[in-house]
C-alpha cells in the first residue's frame, strides 16, 4: 500500500463536482489458454480468490479511482457480477460489469462506451497482472494530470535483446538480425493510463489489431510517456507466474496482513 496515497480530485470552484474523476476499465473476455485448460484465465484462483478480483482491488485500493469497469466474456457478465457480489469490495468505489467483445481491443472500447460522462481520466488494466502495487497505479494517474494523455508503467529491460528474422517453421533456428541498445528498451506494464477524449479517438481511429492501447494513441501521432513500473505488475501467464504469484502474495500476507 501507499504511504500517501494520492488523494481524490478536488472539485471544481466553477461546477462543485470533482474534477478529473478516473475510472479503470479491465478486460477480462480472454481465456488463457497459455494457462492451460479450465477456467477463464481472469478467474484463476490466486491465495484462494480469483486473480480478477485482485486487479480489481489492486485498481480500487487507488484514491482515485472511483469506478472500475470489468469486461466480461460475451456470455459470462452474470456469472462475473454473481463473482463481484460474492467478494468484499472498497465500498467507496462503484462497480459495472459488462459484456466484452471478441478481441481485447474490442472489449476495452466496449468497456469505454460503457463509461458516465464525468469521468476524464481512464485506467486499462490487464485482470493478469493481480499484483500491481497502488503505488504505481497512483504514479499512472498523477502523470495523466500532470498533462501526459497516455502514460504507461515500464521496466528496463535486463536480458540482451535480439531481433531475428522469424522461421518459416516454428522451432527452426531464426537468424539474428541486429541487438538493439537494451538501455533505450522497456517492458511495458499496465495500468495505463489516458485522457479519457484521446482513448477514444484512438479506438475510432485505429483499426489494426493491437497489443496494447498505448500504441493506438502512438499511431495518432501523440506522445506516450512511462513512469516506473514495478517488479510484481507482471502478467501471470503461463503456470509458472502463477507460482511466483502465489510467492508474491504469500509474503504480503506475512510482511503486510494483505
Amino acid at each position: 500500500m501507499s504511504a500517501d496515497p494520492l488523494p481524490a480530485p478536488s472539485p471544481s470552484p466553477q461546477t462543485g463536482r470533482p474534477a478529473a474523476r478516473t475510472a479503470a476499465v479491465i478486460p477480462a473476455a480472454g481465456r488463457g489458454v497459455r494457462l492451460g485448460p479450465g477456467a477463464p484465465k481472469a478467474l484463476r484462483a490466486l491465495g484462494g480468490t480469483p486473480m480478477l478480483i485482485h486487479a480489481i482491488r489492486a485498481m480500487a485500493d487507488s484514491r482515485a479511482v472511483s469506478l472500475v469497469v470489468v469486461v466480461a466474456p460475451p456470455d459470462g457478465a452474470a456469472e462475473v457480477k454473481t463473482l463481484l457480489d460474492a467478494h468484499a469490495l472498497p465500498e467507496r468505489t462503484d462497480f459495472l460489469v459488462v459484456p466484452g467483445g471478441d478481441t481485447r481491443q474490442e472489449s476495452v472500447r466496449l468497456g469505454l462506451d460503457a463509461l458516465p460522462p464525468d469521468y476524464d481520466i481512464v485506467l486499462v488494466h490487464d485482470a493478469a497482472r493481480p499484483l500491481v502495487p497502488v503505488d504505481t497505479v497512483d504514479a499512472v494517474i498523477e502523470a495523466v494530470r500532470d498533462g501526459a494523455v497516455a502514460v504507461v508503467p515500464a521496466l528496463p529491460v535486463s536480458d540482451t535483446v535480439k531481433q531475428v528474422e522469424p522461421a518459416a517453421t516454428p522451432g527452426d533456428p531464426e537468424p539474428v538480425i541486429a541487438t538493439p541498445d537494451r538501455s533505450r528498451l522497456r517492458a511495458v506494464q499496465t495500468p495505463q493510463g489516458f485522457d479519457r477524449a484521446t482513448l477514444v479517438r484512438a479506438h475510432e481511429t485505429v483499426t489494426d489489431n493491437v497489443t496494447d492501447d498505448a500504441s493506438m494513441v502512438e499511431q495518432l501521432g501523440l506522445t506516450v510517456v512511462t513512469v516506473p513500473g514495478h517488479e510484481e505488475a507482471f502478467k501471470v501467464t503461463r503456470p509458472l507466474d502463477l507460482v511466483l504469484a502465489e510467492a508474491v502474495l504469500a509474503r504480503r500476507r506475512l510482511n503486510d496482513g494483505f
